[in-house]
């Protein structure tokens, strides 16, 4: 029997029950923000001290207690250990609970809350746990006023997308956790895995709009529904 490769894509969803707040699209709002105001390079240029304080306090809620990763961020870096080199996990998130449950390779392609990029050189900061603010200076070309979150915003190109499409290409099983199929490239990649004779399947607390397009759904809280699905990749 062939050696699966799957690919994991993860959702809002997943760090919902972890305490993170999800962007709302029913009305634009993320943490009663404006999302044209602190997830766009317009409202950057508009006012980057209110960008920096959105970010900085997003960033301070992942050092909360109460945010930990919870049994579906365990139970997908258990598949991926489990699996060497088998499981490419891709999150659309910009926490950091994957790697805190021990997921030893995560593709953000959205970004982290925890790096910050240089405009004038372009170069990332990583491991970033500080507040940010047009004062702050880049570690490597030493000037102030440049560093932005390392976070894709509205209109911008999502990271790591060519090693994406080439792992669904060749992906033997596909997974949309938490995910509400809304933002693209992310929503095609279901179609994508299934189009190359992958099995796919959704796990959300209610099927998405797209749920008719899965081989299987799992409707239930994450902590549930993924060490289940977890399970079943194993066996």
């Amino acid at each position: 029997m062939p050696a699966k490769r799957i690919v994991i894509l993860t959702g809002a969803g997943i760090s919902a029950e972890s305490g993170i707040a999800t962007f709302r699209a029913s009305d634009g709002l993320w943490e009663n923000h404006r999302v044209e105001d602190v997830a766009t390079p317009e409202g950057f240029a508009r006012n980057p001290k209110l960008v920096h304080d959105f970010y900085n306090a997003r960033r301070a809620r992942l050092h909360d207690a109460d945010v930990q990763p919870n049994a579906a961020h365990m139970a997908i870096a258990k598949l991926q250990r489990a699996l060497p080199g088998q499981v490419t996990l891709v999150t659309q998130n910009v926490d950091d609970l994957h790697e805190r449950a021990g997921s030893p390779e995560v593709l953000h392609m959205h970004g982290s809350l925890l790096a910050l990029r240089c405009l004038y050189c372009d170069s990332v900061a990583d491991n970033w746990h500080d507040d940010c603010s047009r004062e702050t200076a880049c570690p490597t070309c030493k000037r102030a006023g440049g560093m932005r979150p390392d976070i894709v915003w509205f209109g911008e190109m999502p990271y790591y997308m060519e090693t994406i499409e080439a792992r669904l290409a060749e992906c033997t099983h596909f997974a949309a956790i938490g995910t509400s199929g809304h933002v693209y490239p992310a929503a095609g990649f279901a179609a994508l895995a299934r189009h190359y004779g992958a099995e796919i399947s959704e796990i959300n607390l209610e099927p998405s709009q797209g749920a008719a397009q899965f081989h299987h759904v799992y409707s239930g809280k994450a902590t549930v529904e993924v060490p289940r699905w977890v399970d079943s990749m194993l066996n």
